[in-house]
């Protein structure tokens, strides 16, 4: 893939930009059966590879430059805007947003956060694209609400503009650090959710509900998992860190009881809106803490599926989960040192299928899922 703004040392995030995809998605497979070596006997799928452009289905633009001539993009050493509005990750759908987002700005005269003096206002725009739709959900991250009389006033303009915008909010976050977005969020409009189709599920999305920025392989990775959750059939199971509730939702069939649990209420209201509209029975979301519902349960299910961050699920999870009567474990992780970390804590299982997915072309970064069976290893 070529990118201008690589090739001119303008932007260095895709890091692994001047590797063949090819060698990149190898690599990544290496580096995947390597960290994972302690663990004997795994039978390796092959990778699910990403498309090596137009792949993302969000922007996080830092916001530059002035009111009367914003920049959209990242900040470069000295704190100032690089425009990166025709970055080649990002679909047509969504780069075509960015000279009205850009015009919106100078026309509702929202002064960017301007980081060295510590003064302005407007720090981000997010924008996440529904592919299947065309639909949009636009947040500005704010240092104050000094600014949103004037969102207001000008927002219809904005949606004329750009007619496919559904929902719209603005995000608090007052703080000189480097944080992308505060506790506070204001719906700015009178729908609250964005509709992904994954899988032909619709998932509902809230303004800071996570969900996976790579569309297409997260719809392979919620695959990968029923695929092997039908072939064990479990009458229960549980999906930890659920977000808004994506391998619950494919796991469930009415009759498998299914609980999903995470500490994010508004990525637990998106999964139970998904849950009603697909009239599904026996399915179940609580905004808990994972580890402190599972010690507090006393007891798992046949099955339970771990989706944890990056810092992976911990060892009294570990623990918990290696002493209690659950006989399989799906486990997605972001981060496949932390995922050895937990692996080697989980004596009383063995690992015995694993995929990588490539949910992030041109960086080192990817996801990979384990089946892991009860069993000495």
């Amino acid at each position: 893939m070529h990118c201008a703004y690589f090739a001119a040392g303008r932007c260095r995030s895709c890091g692994e930009l001047a590797v063949p995809y090819a060698a990149q998605l190898a690599a990544k497979q290496a580096h995947a059966v390597a960290t994972l070596a302690a663990c004997d006997g795994i039978a390796w799928l092959a990778p699910v590879p990403s498309r090596p452009t137009g792949f993302r289905n969000k922007a996080k633009m830092v916001v530059g430059g002035t009111a009367a001539a914003p920049v959209l993009g990242i900040l470069d050493a000295q704190q100032h805007g690089v425009d990166l509005t025709g970055c080649p990750l990002y679909p047509d759908a969504l780069a075509a947003c960015f000279p009205a987002l850009a015009a919106f700005i100078t026309q509702a005269n929202i002064a960017p956060y301007d980081i060295p003096a510590r003064r302005g206002e407007l720090k981000y725009l997010l924008l996440t694209l529904a592919e299947h739709s065309g639909d949009l959900m636009l947040r500005f991250v704010l240092r104050s609400q000094e600014p949103l009389a004037r969102i207001r006033k000008h927002l219809p303009a904005l949606r004329a503009a750009l007619p496919q915008l559904r929902v719209v909010s603005a995000n608090l976050q007052p703080e000189h650090k480097a944080v992308l977005e505060g506790e506070q969020e204001l719906l700015l409009t009178q729908e609250q959710t964005l509709t992904m189709q994954v899988n032909g599920l619709p998932l509902h999305l809230r303004p800071q509900s996570f969900f996976q920025t790579n569309t297409e392989v997260a719809a392979a990775l919620y695959r990968q998992a029923r695929e092997w959750v039908e072939a064990i059939d479990p009458p229960a199971l549980w999906d930890l860190f659920c977000g808004v509730g994506g391998f619950a939702l494919h796991c469930a069939n009415g009759q498998r009881e299914v609980t999903g649990i995470e500490t994010s209420r508004d990525a637990i209201a998106s999964a139970e809106r998904s849950r009603d509209a697909l009239g599904l029975a026996n399915v179940r979301f609580a905004a808990l803490d994972a580890t402190r519902f599972a010690l507090d349960a006393r007891e798992a299910p046949p099955l339970v599926i771990v989706n944890p961050p990056r810092r992976g699920i911990g060892a009294d999870l570990c623990r918990f989960l290696d002493a209690s009567a659950a006989r399989s474990l799906v486990y997605s992780s972001c981060n496949s040192e932390s995922l050895a970390r937990d692996l080697a804590m989980l004596p009383g299982f063995r690992a015995t299928h694993a995929r990588v997915l490539d949910m992030f072309p041109h960086t080192r970064h990817y996801e990979v899922i384990v089946l892991l069976e009860r069993g000495s290893r």
